[in-house]
C-alpha cells in the first residue's frame, strides 16, 4: 500500500496541547519522538530539516516518529539560515535541538540568541551525556548511556552477556520522556506572570538514571543484589519470568503477589508439587518444574488456559503480533494511518482527546503552510 501523509495544520489542532508551537531542529533518535509525543498531545510541532536529509537511512514517508507534524527546509549553515529560524523561535513557545553541546551556538541558533527574540520561549535540548561534565563532547548511542548508569547491567541472565533492550530505556524512556516532562514543567512556569524562559538539559544518563529510584531504594534496604538475575524483578525469581513453550514460543509471568501466585500454579497444573514460593534455596527447582510443565503446552494453549484469570501469565508476541492481541485491538491501542499501522498516541484524555491526524513529515513539504499560519513570509522558497 502506498504511504502519504497529510498536513496536520489543514485543520484546527485537537489535544490539551493545541495552541502550543513547538520548534523542532531535525536530528535522530530521542528529539524527534519527543517533538512526535508533543505533536501527538496536539502542539503545532515545526520540524526544520536540513536540505540533502541527515536522519535515519529509512524512507522519510515511513518514520512515524514525524506524523502529526509539518516541515521546513532550512540550511542553518548559509547566510540567512539562522534568520529563519530565529523568525519561526519568535513565533514558538517550545524549540527542542539535539546536537553536541556548542553546536546550536556556533549555528546562531543557541538559547541566547533565542531568548534575545522571546524571553518565554522554553528551550530544550536533548544529549546522551548532558550539557556539561567530562563526556559532554563526546559521541554515544543509548547502549553507552545505559551501561555507565548502571541499567543495563541489570538486565539479562547471570553468567551471560547484558541484553540489550532496543534502544527503549535510554533513547526514550531516559530520554524523550524526560525531555517532554521538563519542556511542560518550563513551559508552565513561562507561562505565570512572573514566570521565563529557560534552558532544559535533558541528558539520556540522569533520565535513565532516575529510573532506577526504587532500585537504588532496595539495594539500601538489602532488598536487591547488585548482579544480574538474582531478584525479584530481574528474573531472578521463578515466579517472574519467561517459559519457553512447546512451540518454540514463550509465556511472560508476574504472579508475585501470593493469591495470583496461587491462582498461577493451580492452573499450571503444579499446585501440589510447587516448592514454598518463599523458600529461596528451592527456587531453581521451582524454575525447572515451571519450565517442564509450559514445554508440555503450545503458546496459544497456554494463552487459553490463563486469559482473563488473575495468574498474571501473558503470551510475549512479537511487533506484528501484538496489534491483533484481542485487549489491545479492543482499546484500539494501535492505529492504521496512511498505510502504517503504529501505536496510536499516548496516554488518553477525556476531554481533549488526540489522534494520528497526520502521516510522517517529508523534508519541505509544508514550507508554505507554516510561512502562512506563522507570518513567516521569509521561509517561502527557502532552504532549497
Amino acid at each position: 500500500m502506498a504511504v502519504t501523509g497529510n498536513a496536520p495544520g489543514d485543520g484546527p489542532r485537537k489535544g490539551p496541547l493545541a495552541g502550543v508551537r513547538v520548534v523542532e531542529l531535525a536530528g535522530i533518535g530521542p528529539g524527534p519522538f519527543a517533538a512526535m509525543l508533543l505533536a501527538d498531545l496536539g502542539a503545532d510541532v515545526v520540524r526544520v530539516d536540513r536540505p540533502g536529509g541527515g536522519g535515519l537511512a529509512v524512507n522519510p514517508a515511513y518514520d512515524v516518529t514525524n506524523r502529526n507534524k509539518r516541515s521546513v527546509l532550512v540550511d542553518l549553515k548559509s547566510a540567512d539560515g539562522p534568520a529563519r529560524v530565529l523568525e519561526l523561535v519568535e513565533r514558538a513557545d517550545v524549540l527542542i535541538e539535539g546536537f553536541r553541546p556548542g553546536v546550536a551556538e556556533r549555528l546562531g541558533v543557541g538559547p541566547a540568541a533565542c531568548h534575545a527574540r522571546n524571553p518565554k520561549l522554553v528551550y530544550g535540548r536533548m544529549t546522551g551525556w548532558g550539557q556539561d561534565g567530562p563526556l559532554a563532547h563526546t559521541a554515544g548511542h543509548d547502549i553507552a548511556y545505559i551501561a555507565v548508569t548502571g541499567a543495563l547491567g541489570m538486565i539479562g541472565s547471570p553468567g551471560e552477556p547484558p541484553a540489550v533492550p532496543a534502544n527503549l530505556v535510554g533513547d526514550y524512556a531516559g530520554g524523550s520522556l524526560y525531555l517532554v516532562i521538563g519542556v511542560l514543567a518550563a513551559l508552565q512556569h513561562a507561562r505565570t506572570p512572573s514566570g521565563t524562559g529557560q534552558v532544559v538539559d535533558a541528558a539520556i544518563v540522569d533520565g535513565t538514571a532516575h529510573l532506577t529510584a526504587m532500585i537504588h531504594g532496595m539495594m539500601a534496604a538489602g532488598g536487591w543484589q547488585d548482579r544480574r538475575g538474582a531478584n525479584l524483578l530481574d528474573g531472578g525469581c521463578p515466579f517472574y519470568g519467561t517459559y519457553e513453550t512447546s512451540d518454540g514460543r514463550y509465556m511472560a509471568v508476574g504472579a508475585l503477589e501470593q493469591q495470583f501466585y496461587d491462582t498461577f500454579v493451580e492452573l499450571l497444573g503444579i499446585k501440589d508439587r510447587a516448592p514454598a514460593r518463599k523458600d529461596l534455596a528451592r527456587w531453581g527447582e521451582l524454575r525447572e518444574a515451571v519450565a517442564a510443565r509450559f514445554k508440555s503446552r503450545t503458546r496459544e494453549e497456554w494463552t487459553a488456559v490463563f486469559e482473563g484469570t488473575d495468574a498474571c501469565v501473558a503470551p510475549v508476541l512479537s511487533l506484528r503480533e501484538a496489534p491483533h492481541h484481542p485487549h489491545l485491538a479492543a482499546r484500539a491501542t494501535f492505529t492504521d494511518f496512511g498505510g502504517i499501522t503504529q501505536p496510536a498516541p499516548a496516554p488518553r484524555f477525556s476531554a481533549t482527546p488526540v489522534a494520528v491526524t497526520g502521516g510522517p513529515a517529508l523534508p519541505g513539504a509544508d514550507t508554505e503552510s507554516v510561512a502562512r499560519d506563522w507570518d513567516v513570509p521569509g521561509l517561502k522558497g527557502k532552504g532549497a
